[in-house]
């Protein structure tokens, strides 16, 4: 008997917001800390409350896109969906905890690239619900070139 889609939502709404939590006990001080409070940000680092709402957005939108996604969906797509998970919650402590600027970096460009490819390899089926992953695409990159400045102009 399959699955019903808000059993698969909530499955998703809990891991989506459980992998964000992880990621947040794992980065320490994250960006209340002196390392980041002092470095040389990018100008259009957004306000801390922004980062958030933001995340809060992209999750609850990610998880009703692989509830929608997982209806039949392949092996391939579930695999990609835990590298995505991990990736997303290692970043963290490469970035705020570990200073691994650099390491952090690549992480965040897998996972841009990554959800990317997810986005397009899964348009035919899921179609106008492909546009829910889109949110986190456009965070993603934006994310991105806020590590690329970090990493370029914190020596």
């Amino acid at each position: 008997m399959p699955i019903s889609f808000s059993k698969r939502l909530i499955f998703f709404l809990i891991i989506n917001f459980a992998a964000l939590g992880i990621g947040a006990y794992l980065m320490g001080e994250g960006p209340s800390s002196d390392w980041y409070q002092n470095a040389n940000q990018a100008p259009w680092t957004p306000p801390g409350w922004v980062f958030g709402a933001a995340w809060f957005t992209i999750m609850a939108c990610f998880s009703v896109y692989m509830a929608q996604l997982t209806k039949g969906t392949s092996r391939r797509n579930i695999n990609l969906y835990i590298l995505l998970t991990l990736l997303n919650i290692a970043w963290n402590p490469l970035f705020f905890w570990m200073h691994e600027t650099a390491v952090a970096l690549v992480v965040i460009s897998c996972l841009t690239l990554l959800i990317g490819l997810y986005m397009i390899m899964n348009w035919k089926v899921l179609k106008s619900f492909s546009l829910l992953i889109l949110p986190y695409f456009v965070w993603l990159c934006i994310a991105t070139s806020l590590n690329t400045y970090f990493l370029f102009n914190n020596g």
